[in-house]
């Protein structure tokens, strides 16, 4: 039986917090934990759990991956019930597969335990659906961060072709070049899109604008949490 459970902390509600990692929270006794899992998460924790901090955020002091995944195997090795607690859902962009693959060369068994991702918060947010039938049939989640702190090599093209609605994580810090490469693959300048800032917190906010407008509306809102891009004529 898995004594080391890599779990979703959600968008950061605690409400949103599955039923499965609350329970596992209040049994853990290691947690290491992104740096975006808020205090009314972290107060759900075992008090006499050993808690670590080993949040990745960009442009700050942040943990290296390597440091993570030592870490991790590092308690898994004395036998305590332990989390990786991870915000949203570990299995997108949440740098899942370095920490499976690090457990597993070490000899480890552990449970995957999903969580609510911020595109389904985002949307939540808005009250509308990602996937309206007739005008939104697909949805499509890719980083807006790429390898070397530039912008990621997706297939543009392909991705103005596909219509649907697109959800961009790490987006905020090369939007520009972003909407740049959107616009050149022919999306139009006055398509719809939303930052949906801190989605499901009580500071959540929502930036509506146009594809070519968002980069400039994004600067004048100057937002300090993370933020959801979305793009599409579900937005409308």
């Amino acid at each position: 039986m898995a004594r080391i459970f890599l779990a979703g902390a959600g968008p950061g509600d605690p409400d949103l917090l599955t039923l499965k990692t609350a329970r596992l929270l209040s049994r853990a006794q290691v947690v290491l934990h992104d740096s975006l899992v808020g205090p009314e998460i972290l107060a759900l924790i075992n008090p006499e759990a050993e808690i670590v901090d080993v949040g990745k955020r960009c442009g700050q002091a942040s943990t290296a991956q390597a440091e993570i995944c030592r870490l991790l195997v590092e308690a898994a090795g004395t036998g305590r019930l332990v989390v990786r607690l991870k915000g949203g859902d570990p299995a997108i962009f949440g740098r899942l597969t370095e920490e499976m693959e690090a457990l597993r060369a070490a000899g480890f068994a552990f449970e995957v335990v999903p969580g609510v991702t911020a595109a389904s918060a985002a949307a939540a947010a808005l009250e509308t659906s990602l996937t309206q039938r007739r005008t939104a049939r697909s949805l499509h989640v890719i980083t807006g961060h790429g390898a070397e702190d530039g912008l990621p090599a997706h297939d543009w093209a392909a991705l103005a072709r596909a219509g649907g609605t697109l959800a961009i994580y790490m987006g905020s810090k090369h939007l520009p070049g972003l909407v740049g490469r959107l616009l050149d693959a022919g999306l139009p300048p006055e398509l719809p899109a939303v930052a949906v800032e801190a989605a499901s917190l009580p500071g959540e906010r929502v930036i509506r604008a146009n594809l070519a407008q968002l980069p400039a509306s994004l600067v004048r809102a100057a937002p300090s949490g993370p933020v959801l891009l979305l793009v599409g004529v579900a937005l409308a």
